[in-house]
């Protein structure tokens, strides 16, 4: 796949959804794999087959989609279970996320940022993306951002948490940091300033 494709990720709470929003606003085409996600685990959606079989009518939903909380308690309290999913999943949002990659660079997208919360935890995207930007803040802030929005609970959150990278490796993975400890209006600063490079990179 020719073109400029940047990986965008950071922890849950993180603020990866404002920071692509900024980026949509600015012209980058925006391709999120959690949409696409959502997309093949709905009612029809192509991973439901092969997620029934492996987990049982329990993870189906009345109208035939994922029953996401009976798959995300069963996720995120077995390993086994896990690793299931993840290996019936990344695949097809993968191929599904290259396709989109593709068509919009061709359809002359001046890049395209492709948000990937397990960018630095699954294998499936080194090969798509030039750059990896990575949208961080302090763990404490993350918690208190995910508890406002969904009223999990802090030891659900701290569950979803130990299944992620940890600060210091997507840190360590990221071209180009977003410091997101402090306000919108600072985030969308620096989202920003990266658009301006990645205008320059994509037109090398």
């Amino acid at each position: 796949m020719t073109g400029f494709v940047v990986g965008l990720t950071g922890g849950i709470g993180s603020g990866k959804s404002a920071a692509a929003c900024r980026f949509a606003e600015l012209g980058a085409v925006v391709i999120d794999t959690d949409a696409i996600a959502h997309e093949l685990t709905g009612a029809g959606g192509r991973a439901m087959p092969a997620l029934r079989a492996a987990f049982g009518a329990a993870v189906v939903a009345a109208d035939g989609g994922l029953e996401r909380s009976a798959m995300r308690q069963m996720a995120f309290s077995d390993v086994a279970a896990r690793a299931r999913l993840e290996a019936i999943l990344h695949p097809l949002i993968s191929t599904e996320a290259r396709q989109r990659c593709a068509a919009a660079l061709a359809d002359a997208a001046p890049y395209v940022v492709l948000m990937v919360p397990l960018l630095i935890e699954t294998g499936h995207y080194q090969g798509q993306v030039k750059r990896v930007v990575v949208v961080d803040c302090a763990e404490e802030t993350q918690i208190s951002r995910v508890i406002a929005r969904s009223g999990l609970r802090r030891d659900e959150i701290e569950r979803i948490m130990a299944t992620q990278a940890s600060r210091a490796d997507r840190r360590a993975a990221a071209d180009d940091l977003i410091d997101n400890d402090g306000d919108l209006a600072g985030l969308q600063r620096q989202v920003d300033e990266l658009h301006r490079r990645y205008l320059e990179l994509a037109a090398m």
